[in-house]
């Protein structure tokens, strides 16, 4: 698993199974269920190094949309809407990407 050693695998299960029906993903509210909100700052860089799958130093929209299929190869892509409206909340400086002090302002915010 992507994610052994930062967060367990029944808090991704029941992030995922909130958020089984498009348009229900809130990041929020998954960062709290799946347990990132608790974590320390290197646990939250180690997330955002799985999330930032080509390795460029940012999430960008494309991973965006395949988010919840990091934490389990069977969720769902995210929606258009979802997936604007997160990145939205992430890009705090304009640029159309997430980088690392950006997802982690993002999931303590």
């Amino acid at each position: 698993m992507a994610f052994a050693g930062i967060l367990t695998e029944a808090d991704i299960t029941a992030a995922l199974a909130a958020c089984q029906a498009a348009e229900s993903f809130k990041h929020k509210d998954f960062f709290a269920k799946v347990g990132l909100a608790a974590k320390s700052a290197d646990e939250i860089k180690k997330a955002f190094a799985v999330i930032d799958q080509d390795k460029s130093g940012f999430i960008e929209e494309d991973e965006l949309k395949l988010f919840l299929q990091n934490f389990s190869a069977s969720a769902r892509a995210l929606t258009d809407a979802e997936t604007k409206v997160f990145l939205k909340a992430g890009d705090s400086d304009g640029d159309g990407k997430i980088g690392v002090d950006e997802f982690a302002a993002m999931i303590k915010g």
